[in-house]
């Protein structure tokens, strides 16, 4: 029973053009509760990703900006002095300004194991799912992984089942496995045809 991305990725995606205004990419964030959008370019190729730890830059330095009397917090002026990171994004005012690229993509037919491990490697919330051209399909997040454990006890035996039957001879048969599934753990009993 092998999962895949396909399987649990959000198909529904907002997705901005390079060269959307700063406010406009605040307000698709807002509107639709999310915490990052894909930018593409006009072939829907995925070129970055601008999440409100992008937008929150602005912020930040708003007063080396914007010239107002704002005061960004010590930790900021800390990070922009030493790595002098966030300065190039704080004056960004399009999505190609202020979005982090390349954008970390996966594949539809990666496994959901794969994905959550690129997820911790990059130290990122959400994988963006593209094709082969690097086109958007979808947005995978650490919440759709977490949806996996929330199948039912059904829909947990369908699944293994359908994973079991071309390796053990079949469900139900002489010879074949038993899934059975009781609060979400998982018992197979039987016999196969082959020790392999």
């Amino acid at each position: 029973m092998r999962t895949v991305v396909r399987d649990v990725m959000t198909t529904q995606v907002t997705a901005v053009g390079a060269d959307t205004p700063f406010k406009d990419v605040a307000d698709v964030l807002v509107r639709n509760g999310i915490s990052a959008v894909p930018v593409v370019d006009a072939d829907d190729r995925v070129i970055g990703v601008v999440s409100e730890g992008d937008l929150m830059r602005k912020e930040e330095f708003r007063e080396q900006y914007c010239g107002e009397s704002y005061h960004p917090p010590l930790r900021a002026r800390l990070r922009r002095r030493v790595t002098r990171q966030g300065d190039g994004k704080a004056g960004g005012h399009t999505a190609a300004d202020l979005m982090t690229a390349p954008a970390v993509t996966v594949p539809a037919t990666a496994s959901t194991v794969r994905a959550a491990r690129m997820m911790d490697e990059s130290g990122v919330k959400r994988l963006v799912v593209t094709d082969a051209e690097g086109r958007l399909k979808g947005l995978l997040s650490r919440r759709d992984l977490l949806r996996m454990y929330l199948r039912d006890d059904d829909e947990t035996r369908r699944r293994v089942a359908e994973g079991i039957q071309p390796q053990a001879g079949g469900e139900g048969r002489d010879g074949g496995v038993v899934v059975e599934v009781h609060d979400g753990i998982v018992t197979l009993s039987g016999f196969v045809g082959r020790r392999s």
